[in-house]
């Protein structure tokens, strides 16, 4: 709740620093003694519109600190999270406005933003008045305080995860489809070129192994000739074999007569001879590896011919190519994998969807119940309001057609403000008094509902008075049994109503010195100053002592 608000400089407040206490606290003074004023630099500081003319004349800057006390598990502070803020249990937000039209906004001293600020002080104070009701105005608000009202938070709850579930699965639908149409496109050209390179089943290293053989093939047609012609020489009368074998035999006839001698050059010659059969084998066998079948050679040059062919269609290397071919297989399994992926997909969009349907039309159906029952509690509120003939209607109109996370319907909250008038939507049809009335029906009603920790109410009072001013401060105070609430009024039964009474009025600054220009003051009234104060409502400027024992009978009746 709020505990300390401290303004310095704004319009006709120099210095002021108020203490607030818990349930109902009304602020009460003559027209024009400042009270909008001190409404204005409150909102300043939750994050309202800056504007240069809230600077008190003469002054280079006004400022405006809230103070609030609130258990560490309160939304603010998440929202002050959000933002890139760190908190304590006391949250202080403070806006500086400049003269010149700039401001500076702060969160426990922390630099913020002024959409810092409205974020962290939407979820901190609810401000009510005639003409300023953004809960009543906003259809989308109506939804949530009829899901409020009937505790529907574990059905919207499952709406939204549902709703998550099925945009997800549409996400995903559309993101594989667009995948599979562009496969789709290069289809044709893709299986063409999976089933070539299945034909044509390259191998790692084939061309370096493939052209290797083919330069022994074409080699080894010119060196053969030479072996032949080399072979002949060891089979013609001049061949130099048979001579030498003739020449040994004869030395070795002789060995026996020289040993010494002899012995040497028949060893050589000997070798010799066995030297020349080698030659003559290894002649032999390279010969015979020269001789290949030449349709071998053809059919080489027509491998390489064919995978220096596919290199150059697809633009890669010929060792590359097995690699290409792995991938044409696999991008044609994934295609077909996409098509079975797709029809998947379709079916978990059409189930999510179902889901979402089916938790969609659960909630409709208790929103219209809770509807029903908040149209009778709030019809109950009104008759002591001064709405007697007035009726509340919740519109809740479902459209399967325009889904969204909170489900298919809209909300709205009409009113027949008279029997027998068209009814229509709230803010159309009631006026501004009305409208007010109203709102704290509503608030009444919805006050265990999760409102704010302080509810500010201005002059929601203004045109009645008598049984209907003592039925909204009735209101008022029931509202502060569960919440923080402060109250601008001019009825003093709403102010009798209250547990603390503040009284702002206009008179001279304080301090001395030259500046003599007035200043608004804000006073917590004792009692026999706020029956006097009671009195002045009741009577105006004379006050008589009638007035006082009026006050008086309206103080004991309220407490």
């Amino acid at each position: 709740m709020l505990v300390r608000l401290s303004i310095r400089d704004i319009v006709l407040i120099d210095a002021l620093d108020l203490d607030f206490e818990a349930g109902l606290t009304t602020l009460t003074g003559e027209t024009g003694a400042g009270k909008s004023i001190l409404l204005d630099a409150f909102m300043l500081a939750l994050g309202g519109r800056g504007d240069a003319a809230l600077v008190r004349a003469g002054c280079e800057q006004g400022q405006v600190t809230a103070a609030f006390d609130l258990p560490i598990d309160h939304p603010a502070h998440l929202a002050a999270r959000e933002c890139g803020l760190t908190t304590a249990d006391e949250l202080v937000l403070r806006r500086v406005q400049a003269a010149d039209g700039r401001t500076r906004a702060f969160v426990n001293d922390q630099p913020a933003t002024a959409q810092a600020l409205r974020a962290i002080g939407a979820t901190l104070v609810e401000i009510h008045c005639q003409h300023d009701d953004r809960a009543l105005v906003d259809p989308t608000a109506h939804r949530d305080l009829v899901d409020a009202h009937g505790g529907l938070g574990a059905q919207l709850n499952d709406v939204r995860e549902r709703y998550g579930a099925w945009r997800a699965a549409v996400r995903a639908l559309a993101e594989e489809d667009a995948r599979v149409a562009k496969a789709r496109a290069d289809a044709d050209y893709l299986r063409h070129a999976h089933d070539e390179m299945t034909k044509l089943a390259p191998q790692a290293d084939e061309e370096a192994s493939l052209a290797e053989r083919r330069q022994f093939m074409q080699r080894a047609e010119k060196v053969a000739t030479d072996l032949r012609d080399a072979l002949e020489a060891f089979a013609t009368e001049a061949a130099p074999g048979p001579q030498i074998a003739q020449t040994a035999r004869r030395l070795e006839r002789r060995l026996a007569q020289a040993p010494q001698l002899l012995e040497p050059p028949a060893r050589a010659l000997a070798q010799a001879i066995d030297a020349l059969g080698l030659a003559e084998q290894a002649l032999e066998q390279a010969l015979a590896e020269t001789a290949f079948d030449p349709a071998e050679l053809e059919r080489v040059e027509e491998r390489l011919f064919a995978l220096r062919g596919a290199a150059r269609k697809y633009q890669v290397s010929v060792d590359a190519l097995p690699k290409l071919a792995e991938k044409f297989a696999a991008d044609i399994a994934a295609l077909d994998a996409s098509e079975a992926r797709l029809t998947q997909l379709e079916k978990t969009r059409v189930a999510t969807k179902a889901a979402f349907d089916a938790a969609a039309n659960v909630l409709s159906t208790a929103r219209r119940k809770a509807a029903q029952k908040l149209d009778a509690l709030v019809d109950a509120e009104l008759k002591p309001l001064r709405l007697e003939g007035a009726h509340f209607m919740t519109q809740v109109t479902s459209d399967p057609d325009a889904p969204g996370a909170e489900g298919i319907d809209r909300v709205e909250f009409w009113v027949q403000t008279n029997p027998g008038s068209r009814p229509g939507p709230l803010t159309k049809v009631a006026s501004g008094g009305e409208l007010a009335r109203f709102m704290l029906a509503l608030k009444v009603v919805l006050a265990d509902r999760g409102s704010a920790p302080t509810l500010v109410f201005d002059e929601i009072d203004t045109g009645v008075g008598g049984a209907v001013a003592d039925a909204i401060g009735q209101r008022l105070a029931r509202l502060a049994g569960g919440a923080q609430v402060l109250a601008v009024t001019h009825a003093p039964q709403v102010a009798a109503r209250a547990g603390r009474h503040l009284r702002i009025s206009k008179n001279a600054p304080a301090k001395a010195g030259k500046d003599k220009r007035v200043a608004t003051r804000v006073a917590i009234l004792a009692e026999a100053e706020r029956r006097e104060e009671i009195a002045r409502m009741l009577s105006g400027a004379a006050i008589t002592d009638e007035a006082r024992a009026a006050a008086a009978r309206l103080l004991e009746g309220a407490g």
